[in-house]
This record gives structure tokens, sequence and C-alpha cells, in this order.
């Protein structure tokens, strides 16, 4: 019996060397230390051993970067609201329905978020959403030391605020440069998801696109270029740093898109860039200067191209070029496709936007445009898009809280709405206005002075463009 068992076995080991021995020989050879596998058809497949250093360590920049994230704790009353108006999603996620008007009364309520230190000093960017409307803020370092917040500013068009505590010798996070960041990069989203329980949360993802913009139901106008991403973020993270394998911060974590109110696979966050030049403006001036380009259009797809005939399927094409704007003296019309400003490539509205937002008014770059199949590169002097109230144009409009008025039949039209209080209270090009705070008005002087004379707020009535009753309100700047 053992013997019998023991030729099989050294009939099975003979036939193995053989066939071992015939592949070793019609097999490609491998380099030496190279492990060789074959493929049913005797293929030579490479065999590759990983290590734990074969995978991404986020190690430096999780300790580099924890530090400077903060929590930010707020306290908001809201006032009774007379009539329904759009409620911010993030705040009613914040604070709920009650909480403006809705069943709840006047009652205080508390909401949660993040922010990132960007001084030594105490200088704190956050979301304008997490702020907005706060009658007290606290933030809690990552120590748990803990500080009264105030406001410094806030750009509701970007969603970006700056608070400061008193407070010296702080971590802080260096800003890098999102415009250099890949599809497919590593990067780190920190902050406190689902109230103060879960601070300094820490979780990874890879860049899955640039340039998103968001669907949204609000009527206010927004530049929007997020970082798309797929780490991990949930309601309390708004405010909070995605930072890269450097512990660079490449952006502040802003949104989700959820049905569910909750993590479902994708995050956005306001590119460094754009955070940057905001804050910066903040710091220095008490508010953001914002260039202008002075050109209306939309971002080239298939129906785009197809409908104005155009050779290219990607871009911003140009409807609209505003009469005596940047874009205007610099040489631009309608019916070009813009493709560049600078060294940097615009593929849709997003990239536009977001490319113009980091210059300031007066600076100089130079704007690509393709123009009957031709390739253009035009030199541009921005504007200011913040111009003061009642400002007179070239093309006879008036300047109102960042739009343009001109004198219409029953009525002051909207010419453009511009990205200013005004549109971001509600107003749109075509809207006619027909009484501003109970009088009635029929040019746009009329406007400015009814709304100079306000003490608090602006409340403008009308019609938009469709005839149908409008109206929309906001706070006067002191």
């Amino acid at each position: 019996m053992k013997k019998g068992f023991l030729i099989v076995v050294l009939s099975v080991l003979l036939s193995g060397l053989t066939a071992y021995a015939i592949v070793k020989s019609t097999a490609p050879s491998q380099g030496e230390g190279e492990q060789a596998a074959y493929t049913s058809d005797g293929q030579a497949v490479r065999t590759v051993n990983l290590s734990l250093s074969d995978y991404p360590d986020f190690t430096y920049a999780a300790e580099h970067a924890v530090d400077a994230v903060v929590y930010v704790k707020v306290t908001i009353k809201p006032q009774q609201q007379q009539q329904p108006q759009y409620i911010d999603p993030f705040l009613r996620y914040f604070f709920g329905d009650d909480g403006f008007g809705y069943g709840g009364g006047n009652r205080e309520r508390q909401g949660s978020g993040s922010g990132v230190i960007i001084r030594p000093d105490g200088y704190i960017v956050t979301n304008n959403h997490v702020v907005s409307g706060a009658t007290t803020i606290e933030v809690t370092l990552n120590n748990n030391k803990t500080y009264e917040a105030t406001v410094i500013g806030a750009d509701p068009v970007t969603d970006v605020a700056l608070i400061k505590i008193d407070a010296s010798g702080l971590p802080v996070l260096q800003f890098a440069d999102s415009d250099k960041l890949r599809l497919g990069e590593w990067v780190l989203a920190i902050g406190s998801p689902l109230g103060e329980e879960l601070r300094s949360t820490i979780t990874a993802g890879i860049v899955s696109a640039k340039g998103r913009s968001m669907p949204s139901n609000s009527r206010e106008f927004k530049i929007e270029s997020f970082i798309q991403t797929d780490a991990a973020v949930n309601p309390g993270n708004s405010g909070g740093a995605l930072v890269n394998k450097q512990g660079e911060l490449v952006g502040i974590n802003t949104a989700i898109v959820s049905t569910t109110g909750s993590y479902t696979g994708y995050s956005f966050a306001v590119p460094s860039n754009i955070v940057q030049k905001v804050v910066s403006d903040l710091i220095d001036f008490g508010s953001v200067k914002r260039a202008m380009l002075g050109v209306t259009g939309g971002t080239i797809d298939d129906k785009v191209a197809k409908e104005y005939k155009l050779s290219v399927s990607e871009g911003v094409y140009v409807s609209e070029v505003v009469k005596g704007g940047a874009a205007d003296k610099a040489g631009l019309k309608s019916g070009d496709v813009i493709t560049g400003i600078d060294d940097v490539k615009i593929t849709a509205m997003p990239d536009l936007q977001a490319k113009v937002n980091s210059f300031h008014p007066g600076d100089r770059a130079v704007v690509k445009v393709l123009r009957d199949g031709k390739a253009l590169s035009l030199p541009v002097t921005f504007q200011d898009g913040n111009i003061e109230n009642g400002t007179v144009g070239s093309d006879g409009t008036v300047a109102f809280y960042g739009a343009q008025l001109k004198a219409a039949e029953n009525g002051v039209e909207i010419v453009s709405a511009g990205s200013g209080k005004l549109a971001q209270a509600g107003g749109e090009d075509g809207f006619v206005i027909r009484f501003v705070n109970d009088q009635k008005v029929s040019k746009p002087q009329d406007v400015v002075d009814i709304a100079k004379k306000s003490k608090r707020s602006i409340f403008i009535e009308g019609v938009d463009r469709n005839g149908r009753p409008g109206y929309f309100g906001f706070g006067k700047d002191e």
C-alpha cells in the first residue's frame, strides 16, 4: 500500500517537473529575482509584490493640519418672517424651519460648523452659511481652549466668511495653489461632522472633479467652481479644511449633494485660490473687491454648439458684451468663445467665474478667444464690479447695489442684475421696479434717492419679464 502511494507521488512530482521544464524553456525569460506566473495558454504574467510602503501615507498631512482646524458653535435668534422666503438649505439643516418663524416663533437655535486658522493672530476662515445671522460665535481649538469670535466680513457670493478670536501664536494652514490640483490626487477632509462629539475627524478621498457648480432653488448669484471629492463630509464639516498630502490648504469644505441630509458619496469645497483672495480683501479692505469682465453667456455643450454652429465643444460662448465694460473695451464681441485667461484653460462658465474672481479691479490679463475659427489674444483691464450707487455708465444705465438700471414704461427696468446685493436678494434681469419702500418710481434716480433716505432696509415691488408680480428686499449698508 505504502509502496503504491510513493509511486503515485513520484509520478506527480515528475510530471510537474517535466511540465515546468517545458514551460520554462518556451516562456520569455524573467529578470533575476522576479517571480514568474503564466496563463492557461502559457503567456507570462509579471507578479508584483506590494508592501505597506506602496500605499499612500497621510500621517504627516493629518498631524500637521488637524491643530489648525477648529470647531465653530453659533447661536442665532431669527426674525419672525411676515412672508415665506427662500431659506438657505444649510441653515435649514442647522436650525430647522421653525427657527425661521414657521411654527417655532423667535426661539434661539444653535448650530455648528468648522473653521481653519489662517493666521497665528486669530484669523479663521469658515463658510458664510455657518455664521450668517449668528448672535454669538464660539470657537474651540483642537487643544480644547474656547474663545468668543467676531465676524470680520463675509461674502455670500462665494460662501466664504472670516472670523477672529483674541489669541496669538496659533497653528496655521498654508494656502496651496488649487489650480494645480489634479484629478485623482489624494486629499483629506478635516472638520467636526455632526457636532462637537466628532471634533477633529479626518477622512480621505480623491479629487473626483474640478470646476463643479450645483443646481439650486435660490435665485442668489453665486460664484461656484467647486472641488469635488469622495472624502466623507457631513453637516458640521462646513468651513473645515480640505488639504493635500503636504498638509496644505487646497479648499474649504462647503456642501454635499444628498437626498437624506447626510453624506452619500460626494462632497464639495471652495478652492483655496478663491478663498485666499476673498479673505485678503476682507482683511485689507473690509469688503470683497470684485473684478468684472462684462460678458454674459454660458458653457458650450452639443446643444449650444449646434445652435450657434460652433466647431468647438468646450469653452464659454459669449452671448452679450456689456457696453462700456472691460470686455467691450478689450474688443470681445458677441459670438466669441472664451477658451482661456492667461495660462488657465477655460472649459466652462464656473472656470471663467472663478478666474475672473481671482483678479482685482484694475488688474490686467489676456483673454483668449476663438472668433470664426481664428484664435485671438485680447489684453483686458478688469473693471470694478462694486460701482457706487447712482453712477451713470457710458451706456446711460445707473448703478444700484451691483445692478444696472434704466427707465422703462411704468417703472425702472433691471437691465443687468449683476452680482451685488440686489441680485443676491432675488433681483433678476428684466424685472421692472414699480415701487421702492411703497413709493412709486419712474426713473433710476428715484430708486437711488429713496434707498439713500432709507434708514434700515430696502423693499422693492414690481413685475418680472413675464409680467408676474414679484417683490424682494435686503438690508441697507451702514
